[in-house]
């Protein structure tokens, strides 16, 4: 007892700024800081376990700035009822186990273990900093949310919410709502969002392991369960991730960008989703399971090692839901008509294999550079490449198989020749496609995974002038990958037919 703390059964009052160091057990009781004056008020947790069967166990009413310790070596538990009783009918605060209504940091070594069992189990109604630390949260709803911003800067991380795991909500001012990682080991289950900004998430690197409404063989009931989300820009520099969601695995209102990291993704929707633009600028990006891989308004695809699985269209360009608000880290939502559906590959290797279309632009594709290999549909309806406006092909490597019914080349207006080979009757998976130069230099050797009767081939090395050799069937004594095979020799199978590149796209039948 100090004259800055007034004691009340079980009720503690911090009255001032000042540092408070707080041990022991509270049984129905409550730790509440209510300071008017200026000054930053410094909560030493070490080893305490206080439950509040009607309110938050510790809650900060009013204070210029706290600052919560968890003593190195020491585990702190906060814990609260499911029914909350408030002193006024119309107040529904605080709702959160740990519930601050001002500026509150979290440091230390420690662990705090917070089982909310009436709402959220973090809360700040301004700004959240967690700088260190061991945190474990069980909650009804929101595990860690901070209104204005949520900063974490380090630590170790596990939460179960039935709501969001990470969340930052203010939606009212433009420079706000913005959730922003610098580091650390996360794994979060959530009935919701695992992480959402209303404007932005801006991750730097960090280990995450992530459930979102039960994962993609779940019947999820919620209308958002997304991995990562954010209202305008969502920006990951590195990270090791591994996502299961019900819902997009990454997604923005807006904008995407992936600089580089790990990720390995199963949902039941679209792996990574922007709807406006979405870049990817390198990475190691495998989505195992997904209904659309990689969509977006405008998707720019500069390096990166992408592997994708859908039950719909691999990668597609296609008109998403603009949102209005603005971002923390600047800009506002970009507006595009209808005709603005850009696909662009400058690098990159890329893998799909697509039930529906694999390269999907309602609009245009252009490729400079890069490797792509597509195991197309097998049903007519779609197609390993599928364009409406226009595919400008310029460079790189392109591999694409699939069914014959809807099946297109690059157009005419690039400078890279390609050959479109359309088989009188279906091949078996497994068939080997083999284009051989009159020379004998082997161009491609390529192992479908799925039945195909299309073939669409582009390289540097396709000449015009020159002669080729389709060939299907045979066997090959190199090295595969994805399907396609380096280094060894193709023995021959069948000749389909011969044939001279006399222009940007060869048709051969």
């Amino acid at each position: 007892d100090a004259p800055t703390v007034t004691i009340d059964g079980t009720l503690a009052i911090i009255t001032d700024a000042g540092t408070y160091h707080i041990t022991g057990s509270l049984n129905d009781g409550q730790i509440v800081v209510e300071t008017s004056g200026e000054g930053t008020v410094r909560l030493i947790l070490d080893g305490i376990n206080i439950y509040n069967s009607t309110s938050a166990p510790l809650y900060v009413a009013e204070s210029e700035k706290t600052i919560i310790f968890l003593k190195d070596g020491t585990e702190s538990f906060l814990s609260d009822g499911s029914n909350y009783v408030f002193p006024d009918a119309d107040e529904d605060e605080p709702n959160a186990t740990l519930f601050s209504k001002d500026d509150l940091s979290i440091y230390g070594n420690g662990t705090l273990t917070i089982t909310a069992n009436y709402n959220d189990g973090i809360t700040s109604k301004d700004g959240l900093i967690i700088g260190s630390g061991t945190i474990n949260v069980t909650a009804v709803d929101d595990g860690i949310r901070g209104k204005d911003y949520l900063i974490i800067k380090d630590g170790h991380y596990t939460i179960d919410a039935g709501g969001d795991g990470l969340r930052s909500s203010n939606d009212e001012e433009a420079a706000l709502g913005y959730v922003y990682i610098q580091d650390g080991e996360f794994n979060i289950d959530s009935g919701a969002d695992a992480i959402q900004g209303v404007t932005d998430v801006l991750i730097e690197t960090g280990d995450f392991s992530i459930v979102s409404g039960g994962g993609s063989s779940a019947n999820s009931t919620n209308d958002t369960s997304k991995g990562l989300k954010a209202g305008v820009h969502l920006v990951i520099d590195n990270g090791t991730f591994d996502i299961n969601s019900y819902d997009d695995a990454l997604h923005s209102n807006n904008n995407v960008c992936i600089n580089d990291g790990d990720f390995q993704i199963s949902t039941k929707d679209d792996g990574i989703h922007g709807d406006s633009t979405l870049s990817i600028n390198g990475g190691t990006i495998v989505i195992t399971k997904s209904y659309e891989g990689i969509e977006s308004r405008v998707l720019v695809i500069n390096s990166g090692n992408i592997h994708v699985t859908s039950s719909d269209d691999g990668l597609n360009v296609a008109g998403g839901n603009d949102g209005s608000a603005g971002g923390h880290f600047g800009g506002g939502p970009i507006s595009s008509g209808s005709s603005d559906y850009y696909m662009i590959i400058n690098g990159g290797y890329i893998y799909v294999n697509a039930s529906g279309d694999g390269l999907d632009a309602n609009g245009s594709i252009e490729m400079t550079g890069g490797t792509v290999l597509v195991n197309g549909p097998t049903a007519q309806n779609n197609g390993a490449l599928d364009y409406d406006r226009s595919f400008t092909l310029t460079g790189g490597f392109l591999v694409a198989v699939g069914s014959s019914g809807m099946a297109q080349a690059p157009g005419s207006t690039s400078t890279q020749n390609s050959v479109l080979v359309r088989f009188s009757s279906t091949q078996s998976a497994g068939t080997l496609v083999n284009i051989t130069a009159s020379n004998g230099d082997e161009l491609l050797t390529f192992k479908p995974a799925k039945n195909y009767q299309s073939l669409v081939f582009s390289s540097p090395e396709l000449q015009s002038g020159t002669s080729y050799t389709v060939y299907y069937g045979g066997s090959h004594s190199g090295t595969e990958k994805d399907g396609l095979y380096s280094e060894g020799t193709y023995s021959p199978g069948t000749t389909f037919a011969n044939f001279s590149v006399s222009g940007a796209v060869t048709t051969v039948r």
